[in-house]
């Protein structure tokens, strides 16, 4: 990840904090999808302590939490843990945590009916203390716990001067697009105070609460430097536990609001070392404005300890190889060296091309390799000396974690073709792997890439080498797994897209689909494959097999399409080509399709196309898709009797201009093997001619003219045959158009049409003619400019 800088969304850290949190506040939330974890199979957090997480290789500022929202609750568990501690026998928890927190749910708005008044009691408990007479607030706790036991008047003690300090550290949960107010705490007095009742504490677990509220409240001052001051002096005797490195990080943002960025950068970097609760915000304070700042930090590091924590800040950033080299040579156990091997390891894989295609050049379909050419390509990605450096740790075998080094290494073997020294080193990961279930399932998806790597050409036993896998991978892990760290979906469509080439280097068009589903399209969905009458049939005769192989059941089982699919797709095939008896017959294959009703009556005739309107109109009956069927052959059968010609000419019409792209029946072709979309240019070529053809119903509305026997019948369908003309001409007008930019605007709306002619010219005296006028704005315009 490139470090990114924005004017209003710097954070330095605790000083651009007060600023900064209402901001990012608003853009939190980035857990709930990450880039690499769809397109990795390395899974960083098997390697390496929670506490690095964000920092993993992510597509966003920080992997898996967007941007970092705890500033107010990130030691909340600390701190109520200690003070449970202390008052144990005093106070129960829930009263200590109420003291303490309050409410800890995330605030959005002031409420003053559901707030929570813990600060308010602390300070009426405050005001019992000091003037020794019983207020409403003591009398309530008075009953809860003793009041006069010292311990509890301590505790109320401190967080009266606490909360006085959190008037400027706490921000509310707002956010904005500027910075906030810097705030500060200028009442010297109250400062002074607090530092004397430290230097008068003996008692070890107060004094050194108090030390780092001094610290805390000359940080928030309008001089900030007597916080350093205070530090300096006081260091020496300061346990060296959170509080510490908590203080140590308000020394360091002071320094760097001083431009002291050498020196700020040394101590973010002790306190990312040594305060892993504080690694997120170290690592995003950390900036060397320049070499000559990075060089003087280095040299300030009095050990190896402190030289390792700097360069694993500066691999985040910068170069992992370059880091993880240096922190093996001052110390081949530092932790830090386990996130670096991650973000080595995901960066190395982004380069991988698992689609098994490459670009085809400009206005050309992308070119689909074979698993060789992939190999190929890929092989040569790898880096030659992070892959060195990996082996040459793993081979030593001296880390905190040797196992991820040896699974690192396999992994690259893998990506290099060298599956036989991968399996060696799986091997030998295994003898020091966790016994975790993510460690397992990390071994074993690596496994398994090596396992179906290793196939160049398909046979009938090499694939059952695979074969348990793949149904760990495509069925049992979707079912069974309730963690979000473990990366598998790489893997589950890679092997899909590797067995899919396998295949087609044997020629067979249905397992090639099968395992490699050939969708139109990202939003709108449908199958070209079926386009080919052949490939539909031996689909079919596939799916309705039933002595499939084990192979031959994976892959029936991951397909999304099953035969009431196709069926169904053949159905609307069917009616679009007025073969109604086959489609009937394919619509009752079809399981509940059939009896899936229309939103709008087929056989209405409008004058406007408006499905939405014809949804929402009052439907005597409400036809399922098999109901339409069977009455439109009925309403053939009569036609072919001479019966009623007009009245069923008409119907027919209608019902088949509702099923194309221009009426209210759409539902009837928008399935997965068509597609969905609202613009017919959302589909296919085939299903696009398909959907928008209105040869059909122009059939039928001329059979009806022909048979009409009044001027208002005759009005009528020369409207409807207008609209069939006016679909027409559009679809002729855009159907090749490639690119809509190049669409010149000829300001051309709509013509008039012959329909609109004739409609004006003989049937002007009709009610028909007067309801168009009213509904039709198109032939409204064209009345008007004559």
């Amino acid at each position: 990840m490139k470090r990114i800088f924005l004017n209003k969304l710097f954070l330095v850290f605790s000083v651009g904090l007060l600023s900064v949190y209402g901001i990012i506040y608003a853009c939190a939330g980035g857990d709930d999808w990450d880039f690499f974890g769809y397109n990795s199979n390395f899974t960083p957090e098997t390697f390496a302590d929670k506490s690095y997480s964000p920092l993993f290789l992510s597509g966003g500022i920080f992997y898996g939490i967007g941007f970092d929202t705890e500033h107010n609750s990130r030691f909340n568990k600390n701190i109520k843990s200690d003070w449970d501690s202390y008052l144990k026998g005093k106070a129960d928890t829930t009263t200590v945590n109420y003291f303490l927190i309050g409410d800890e749910r995330v605030r959005y708005y002031s409420d003053d009916k559901k707030q929570i008044k813990n600060k308010e009691e602390v300070t009426q408990l405050h005001v019992f203390y000091k003037n020794k007479k019983d207020n409403s607030v003591s009398l309530k706790w008075g009953k809860k716990i003793n009041l006069k036991d010292d311990k509890i008047k301590n505790f109320i003690e401190f967080l009266y001067l606490a909360q006085k300090i959190e008037t400027v550290s706490v921000l509310e949960n707002y956010w904005s697009y500027e910075p906030g107010v810097e705030k500060t705490f200028n009442d010297a007095k109250m400062i002074q105070s607090i530092e004397n009742v430290y230097n008068t504490l003996s008692d070890p677990f107060l004094k050194n609460r108090y030390w780092f509220l001094t610290m805390k409240a000359r940080f928030y001052s309008n001089n900030k430097q007597k916080a350093i001051e205070f530090f300096n002096k006081t260091e020496s005797s300061v346990p060296k536990n959170t509080l510490y490195y908590r203080a140590l990080a308000y020394v360091a943002g002071i320094n760097y609001k001083q431009k002291k960025y050498a020196t700020a950068n040394y101590l973010y970097a002790q306190v990312f070392d040594k305060c892993p609760e504080l690694r997120v915000v170290t690592a995003y304070s950390f900036n060397p404005k320049n070499d000559s700042d990075w060089n003087k930090s280095l040299a300030m590091a009095k050990s190896n300890e402190d030289k390792a924590a700097l360069w694993a800040i500066h691999g985040y950033y910068k170069d992992e190889k370059q880091a993880i080299e240096k922190i093996y040579e001052l110390n081949p156990k530092s932790e830090h060296l386990n996130y670096l091997a991650t973000r080595l390891v995901n960066k190395l894989e982004q380069s991988i091309n698992n689609s098994f295609q490459k670009d085809g050049g400009e206005n050309q379909p992308k070119k689909v390799l074979t698993i060789a050419e992939n190999k190929t390509e890929n092989q040569a990605k790898v880096d030659k000396q992070a892959f060195d450096l990996v082996a040459k740790i793993s081979a030593a075998g001296n880390t905190e974690r040797p196992y991820l080094w040896d699974l690192s290494l396999g992994y690259l073997q893998t990506l290099k073709g060298e599956y036989a020294n991968a399996d060696k080193n799986f091997d030998k990961a295994a003898k020091t792997l966790p016994k975790t279930q993510l460690a397992s399932y990390q071994l074993r998806i690596l496994r398994f890439v090596n396992n179906l790597s290793k196939i160049d050409k398909l046979t009938d036993s090499n694939i059952k080498t695979v074969l348990s896998d793949l149904n760990w991978l495509y069925t049992e892990l979707p079912k069974t797994y309730k963690g979000q760290e473990f990366r598998y979906t790489n893997a589950s469509e890679w092997s899909k897209n590797y067995i899919a080439a396998l295949y087609r280097a044997k020629e067979n068009p249905v397992m090639v689909e099968l395992f490699n589903e050939s969708d139109y399209g990202y939003w709108n969905g449908g199958n070209s494959f079926y386009d080919n009458e052949k490939n539909l049939l031996d689909m079919k005769s596939f799916l309705a097999k039933s002595d499939k192989t084990e192979i031959e059941k994976i892959a029936a089982g991951i397909y999304s399409l099953k035969l009431k699919d196709i069926n169904n797709f053949q159905a609307v095939q069917s009616t679009f080509k007025n073969k109604i008896p086959e489609a009937i017959a394919f619509i009752q294959q079809t399981d509940s399709v059939q009896y899936y009703k229309f939103l709008g009556n087929p056989f209405n005739g409008s004058i406007k196309d408006c499905h939405d309107c014809d949804h929402a109109a009052y439907q005597k009956r409400k036809y399922t898709q098999l109901e339409f069927l069977t009455t439109i052959k009925e309403m053939q059968d009569k036609l072919a009797q001479k019966e009623d010609v007009y009245t069923n000419s008409l119907l027919l019409g209608n019902a088949f201009y509702n099923i194309t792209h221009f009426g209210n029946g759409r539902t009837f072709y928008e399935i997965n093997i068509v597609g969905y979309g609202s613009s017919p240019y959302s589909f296919r070529n085939p299903m696009k001619k398909m959907i928008t053809n209105c040869d059909l119903p122009k059939m039928y509305y001329q059979k009806a003219l022909e048979a009409a026997t009044t001027k208002e019948q005759k009005a009528k369908c020369i409207y409807l045959l207008a609209k069939c003309e006016r679909n027409e001409y559009y679809n002729k007008k855009y159907n090749d158009v490639r690119n809509w930019w190049d669409i010149q605007d000829d300001k051309v709306n709509f013509i008039a049409w012959e329909g609109f002619k004739t409609l004006k010219k003989s049937y002007s005296d009709t009610q028909y003619y007067k309801d168009v006028i009213a509904e039709c704005g198109y032939f409204n315009t064209y009345i008007n400019q004559q």
